[in-house]
């Protein structure tokens, strides 16, 4: 008899398990592997400690590059979000929200997501997360339910930091929009936001690939290279013109989509497709991730 048969999660749909039947007095499933734990079990890693780290690194990054080589200017006429870097604190952040959305913010999905459950099993704590007794459903929602709000909160870090930074560098003010006008601090503020929100929900597809293959294997360096790997084939492949209207259904398609944001009077269009192909996407995988591992046998 394996690890899991001992344990009611690996009884079918609908049987009674003897935990049911003759639980611990006190004992409640939807208790067991509370949110405070599981978080405050992640914060407290150096991985988290890390990224959080890099990511408040990079807006001073960013500012001492443009003390050395100067402020960025427009090349052939053509005026770019990079190119406004310098104009106020809101531009700051704009740019490097532009600059890491692309990559930069792929890797803390990933390592939230993907390092969750492979971890407990590289360790060989996941079969006595189990035998404790958790429920497997209640497992992963309250491990996934964690990794997704780390990955959000990695989100709002880095404009955070690059707001503050961009403000004490360059000043409080209005948004230069490339494309001519400008945006008051308070809309811009608010504009910075739904971006926020934007690129968060385009980061779901990362999430349920690397949660996905949390579940999958004992190696929590494959769950995070393969939903890295994956997302960087989808950016190859957005690039392949001659793959036509196909391109459409890549989550990698509308990664920008949140540009249009910066006008004076915002287009909605592109970022409604992109978030609905990136949560259709991310409930699959996410489906796939519970479903197979309702089913897996635990042995490590």
């Amino acid at each position: 008899m394996t690890a899991t048969e001992s344990t009611p999660d690996t009884l079918g749909a609908g049987e009674a398990g003897p935990a049911e039947r003759a639980t611990a007095p006190g004992y409640r499933a939807g208790r067991t592997l509370p949110l405070r734990v599981e978080a405050i079990r992640q914060l407290k890693r150096r991985r988290t400690l890390v990224m959080g780290g890099v990511l408040a690194l990079l807006p001073f990054v960013l500012l001492i590059a443009f003390a050395v080589a100067g402020s960025p200017g427009g090349r052939n006429g053509e005026v770019t979000l990079m190119d406004t870097a310098t104009a106020s604190g809101a531009n700051f952040a704009a740019t490097c929200l532009f600059v890491s959305a692309g990559f930069l913010l792929v890797i803390p999905v990933a390592l939230f997501c993907g390092d969750t459950v492979a971890s407990e099993a590289g360790w060989s704590s996941l079969r006595y997360l189990l035998a404790a007794p958790v429920p497997r459903a209640r497992l992963l929602w309250s491990k996934l339910a964690v990794a997704l709000g780390m990955s959000a909160a990695a989100m709002v870090l880095l404009p955070l930091v690059a707001l503050a930074v961009g403000a004490a560098a360059y000043g409080w003010g209005p948004l230069e929009i490339p494309t001519g006008g400008t945006l008051d601090a308070g809309t811009a503020a608010r504009r910075l936001a739904v971006v926020v929100a934007y690129v968060f929900v385009s980061q779901l597809v990362t999430a349920g690939l690397a949660f996905w293959l949390s579940t999958k294997t004992d190696a929590p360096l494959g769950a995070v290279g393969g939903a890295v790997g994956l997302t960087i084939a989808g950016n190859v492949l957005d690039a392949v013109t001659a793959l036509g209207g196909w391109r459409d259904f890549l989550p990698a398609h509308w990664q920008f989509a949140w540009a249009d944001v910066f006008q004076p009077t915002p287009e909605w269009g592109g970022m409604i497709q992109g978030s609905a192909i990136s949560v259709t996407y991310a409930l699959v995988l996410f489906a796939l991730a519970f479903r197979g591992f309702s089913r897996k046998d635990v042995v490590s």
